[in-house]
């Protein structure tokens, strides 16, 4: 029913309720993550919404053994690799994209074919996604005299069983929800037949691709666009071969009011090439670099006495990005630990001097290993990562408090109560100490209102985090 009082034609009582003194602002997200990468599994170009790493394994799969050989390792598949840092990092709401290579040709999905005693196809099985993932995929099909027929799907330990008594029945049994195939529907002619065996396509599935370019990058962080995300991250990319799409997707989605921060690791653990190759492309309040590589265990080699591997920074930035969205928005990263097994190369104390000089983020091995100093490559008002943060989280809040009244009335009262709106927001703000105090005002010219405008001016003292403590001893 309206609340509105829209015409008054019977005697009675009309009420208008004016109810922009409730309007408030609701929850702000400030850790969801969105990666992109390739994979052996899952739907291309299509965004995931995952909440742990065996999410991470179901939707995509296993990610292959890390080559011995450096020039192999670019031919890696990257994005479950980098979910695994990523939650291992703490993040807890990841929106991931597999992207593919595949040379302008379509990537192919394993099928099966289930057919009768005389080989015709009753119905076709068809991998729920396009990829190599499926050729390991046990497909069998029991048929005992007098008995339904039963279909088994086997991958590893995971396995599914489908009866039915003829074609038609175990197609519907199949359409019930398969985690690895889905069924077409069998002919009507053929619906009565009694499957007796199943058949392999002659083209399996895949390949996955070869190493992905800035092309498949930009398509997949295109996908990401319009999701609630924070943080973001292409797996397995470094600057040298990365920044540019990821550079240029966080200044669209910040002219399209969706801000975030990307973090991408170094391509080279020498600071002198770091300097050279990856500082140079361009200093950016949304872009953290970050070195050097971590030493991790690898799941895929099973049965070796040493699981550990060296991987480049490019999956430091996944583990960096997964720490820094279990931070609140005014809390630094600078000390924050990062749970990884070990350092590819340990920077002395000059050398950390030199990198962060240029607004490298440095991993230092102290205390565990350390963040030596939370920084964007921003040169100006936005070095600290934290103050980047919080303003990005008041104009999310200014947004949201401010969106409520578009179409209301541009007078006097109605602008008091978006003021008072916003104002319990930044002060929410001051209390979280996310900012140490503010200024606000809401106003119209008569003209702004004809022109429907109403003006918020604000200045914001955002909280800054101690980098230093200078201590100074005087002795007697």
């Amino acid at each position: 029913m309206s609340e509105t009082i829209a015409e008054m034609i019977l005697p009675g009582t009309y009420i208008d309720v004016r109810a922009e003194g409730l309007i408030g602002v609701s929850g702000i997200a400030t850790g969801n993550v969105g990666v992109v990468g390739s994979a052996n599994k899952g739907p291309l170009n299509q965004v995931q919404v995952l909440g742990s790493y065996s999410d991470a394994l179901d939707t995509f799969g296993a990610y292959d053994r890390w080559p011995d050989a450096p020039a192999d390792q670019p031919k890696a598949l990257t994005l479950v690799r980098a979910l695994e840092q990523l939650f291992k990092g703490g993040a807890s709401s990841v929106y991931a994209v597999r992207v593919a290579n595949v040379g302008g040709t379509p990537m192919a999905t394993m099928s099966w074919a289930v057919q009768s005693a005389t080989n015709a196809t009753l119905f076709t099985l068809t991998a729920t996604s396009p990829g190599t993932w499926a050729n390991a995929l046990q497909v069998t099909l029991d048929t005992p005299a007098g008995e339904p027929v039963t279909l088994t799907l086997a991958m590893g330990r995971v396995k599914e069983t489908f009866t039915g008594v003829d074609a038609g029945t175990l197609a519907a049994s199949l359409a019930d929800g398969s985690r690895f195939v889905t069924g077409d529907t069998p002919a009507v002619a053929d619906a009565g037949t009694v499957p007796k065996k199943v058949a392999a396509s002659a083209t399996v599935g895949g390949p996955d691709g070869t190493p992905i370019t800035n092309t498949e990058v930009s398509d997949g962080l295109a996908a990401l666009a319009n999701q609630p995300v924070n943080i973001v991250v292409v797996a397995g990319a470094d600057a040298k071969s990365g920044a540019s799409p990821l550079l240029a997707h966080l200044e669209s989605t910040e002219n399209d009011g969706r801000e975030r921060i990307g973090v991408i690791g170094a391509s080279s653990d020498d600071p002198a090439t770091v300097i050279s190759d990856d500082v140079s492309k361009g200093s950016s309040p949304r872009f953290i670099l970050v070195a050097p590589g971590i030493v991790a265990d690898d799941a895929a080699r099973v049965g070796a006495a040493d699981k550990s591997v060296k991987l480049p920074s490019a999956y430091t930035a996944a583990l960096v990005a997964g720490r820094l969205a279990t931070l609140a928005p005014h809390v630094s990263m600078t000390n924050a630990t990062v749970p990884a097994n070990d350092l590819t190369r340990d920077y002395s104390r000059a050398q950390q001097k030199q990198l962060l000089q240029q607004q490298v983020l440095v991993l230092r091995k102290q205390f565990g290993i350390q963040v030596v100093k939370g920084i964007t490559t921003d040169t100006g008002a936005f070095r600290q990562i934290s103050v980047r943060r919080i303003v990005d989280y008041a104009k999310a809040g200014v947004r949201l408090g401010s969106n409520p009244y578009i179409g209301r009335l541009n007078n006097v009262r109605v602008r008091a109560a978006l003021k008072a709106t916003l104002d319990g927001f930044l002060a929410g703000m001051v209390l979280d100490e996310m900012l140490v105090g503010y200024t606000l005002d809401v106003s119209a010219t008569r003209a702004q209102e004809i022109q429907g405008q109403a003006i918020v001016t604000m200045t914001l003292q955002p909280t800054f985090s101690i980098d230093f403590v200078k201590v100074i001893m005087n002795l007697q």
